[in-house]
């Protein structure tokens, strides 16, 4: 699913009207429509107090039709114009005039703090005062409106985007925000509602399809994609039966060093999880007897140092190589690493203290095969491309970073992103419970086995990342979030393959 700016949904709604040949007023009723019929699903008709805040602008306007639906079906609704300027859309006007003509009720008007309604924990609020029109903070009594609605308990539904957030930007420290605990959003999602520093405001979000033009859609250039279960889908290669594991790739996982084996055991593992055909591995010799014995399935090379890797030696010629999970960066293993690089043409996949290693030694990421494959989390990427103010200046930074060194980059999080220096795709699998040591290892060989496998590497990341998120999410459903272990992500890649496959029943 495409995400779009705040610019490109304006002119998709320009078009949209142009080429159906309807009005403004039209598009608005049909867009807000939507919002009501999915509260009336949910409330069905429940005897609650709804209180919908409506600004003065085209959010506004959507509001007004909300409250004259859910007037005509008989709920019980209190309309506020919160009167944030002498300016009117054209559209909130005709709406309001239909929303006083249908109900034969007067919305009350808040024009200072004396003007704010009681809220009670239980009331139902709807949040249309802003939208993705804001181009400045709430200041004075409107930001003391805003935080009015936080602060009263309330459950609060945003239209389209809570109040405060700006679709392009992140808003200040003590900047006041709605904090809704749902958000019915049109046409697409906006990018605010998956970076760190804001995805707390939007809450649940659900995607409206409000009908907007379709060849403009399909055509107009995204700020990044969502990768949801059928794009995904759309990655994945189906085996054919007559095949061997040779046609499944070779995956070649190095690092580990004394006590930090266990990396490598779920990095290893889940590269045959993932479906690579053979997984060497190649450690310190320290780590020798541990993955003989927890990790049959592999072939196990040593180095000939017992606590680290100083000379990555094999006859090995692999489709792909894991490197870092575990391996540390004394001199020794930075020099060994170094040598590895300068042979290797192949794209790669780096995590960890191979990470750690490029951060501390530049020079190494001139060495760096073209579309080999970085997996930072935040405080590696940090390492790797220094400070930034917020996640829109880290997002600049990335793609600058990744087309100088022409590589890809995960970015791990609540929503990994990936990154190709052209395309950014968000993913929309993974839960909570996935925020346990050992998870990005397991991430790390999922990626590589379907390297492996001759999947491009930008494919192997994106589907990789849903992959791995789609396994934590089954796991969750099994045993919650507290007591879901990478190891457990690593042993139901199987169930995930089989879930993303699987066609949805229809009713």
């Amino acid at each position: 699913m495409k995400i779009l700016s705040a610019e490109q949904l304006k002119e998709a709604d320009e078009i949209t009207i142009k080429t159906e040949g309807i009005s403004s007023t039209r598009l608005m009723e049909r867009a807000a429509s939507l919002v009501f019929n999915e509260i009336h699903t949910r409330l069905e008709g429940a005897d609650i107090n709804i209180k919908i805040f409506c600004g003065i602008g085209n959010n506004g306007g959507d509001g007004l039709v909300v409250a004259r639906l859910l007037h005509k079906y008989g709920y019980k609704v209190e309309v506020y114009v919160v009167n944030y300027s002498d300016k009117r859309s054209d559209d909130f006007l005709v709406n309001y005039d239909r929303y006083k003509k249908e109900s034969h009720i007067w919305p009350e008007l808040i024009k200072r703090k004396e003007d704010f309604p009681e809220i009670s924990p239980g009331d139902f609020v709807v949040d249309a005062i802003f939208g993705i029109g804001l181009n400045r903070p709430a200041e004075g009594w409107l930001a003391d409106l805003l935080e009015h609605i936080n602060q009263s308990g309330a459950f609060c539904l945003a239209v389209d985007m809570p109040s405060g957030l700006f679709p392009d930007k992140v808003p200040a420290k003590d900047a006041a925000v709605i904090k809704a605990n749902y958000t019915l959003t049109f046409q697409t999602p906006k990018i605010v509602f998956f970076l760190p520093q804001t995805m707390k405001f939007s809450g649940e979000v659900q995607v409206l399809d409000i009908g907007l033009d379709r060849s403009y859609l399909k055509e107009v250039k995204a700020m990044a994609q969502l990768i949801g279960k059928r794009e995904a889908r759309q990655l994945y290669k189906a085996r054919n039966k007559n095949s061997h594991k040779g046609d499944y790739g070779h995956s070649l996982v190095i690092g580990g060093s004394y006590g930090k084996i266990g990396s490598m055991v779920l990095s290893a593992k889940s590269t045959l999880r993932a479906g690579a055909g053979l997984c060497s591995v190649f450690v310190p010799k320290c780590g020798y007897e541990i993955l003989q014995t927890s990790f049959p399935e592999a072939m196990v090379i040593t180095d000939e140092d017992d606590n680290e890797l100083t000379n990555i030696e094999t006859d090995l010629e692999p489709d792909v190589i894991c490197f870092g999970m575990g391996a540390g960066k004394s001199s020794k293993t930075v020099l060994a690493f170094k040598g590895l690089l300068e042979k290797t043409k192949n794209p790669m996949l780096i995590d960890a203290d191979g990470l750690n290693m490029l951060s501390g030694n530049n020079e190494l990421l001139e060495l760096l095969p073209k579309n080999t494959v970085l997996t930072p989390h935040p405080k590696e990427l940090e390492r790797l491309i220094g400070k930034w103010e917020d996640d829109f200046e880290k997002i600049d930074k990335i793609e600058s970073f990744t087309k100088k060194y022409k590589v890809i980059m995960v970015l791990k999080g609540a929503h990994s992103f990936v990154f190709s220096g052209k395309h950014t795709y968000i993913n929309n699998s993974g839960n909570p419970g996935m925020a346990t040591a050992g998870s990005g290892d397991v991430l790390s060989g999922i990626i590589a086995g379907l390297m492996s496998q001759k999947y491009e590497p930008l494919v192997a990341a994106i589907l990789g990342v849903y992959i791995h998120g789609l396994s934590g999410d089954i796991c969750a459903e099994e045993m919650g979030y507290e007591a879901l272990l990478s190891g457990d992500i690593s042993d139901n890649l199987g169930k995930a393959f089989l879930a993303l496959v699987k066609e949805e029943k229809k009713v």
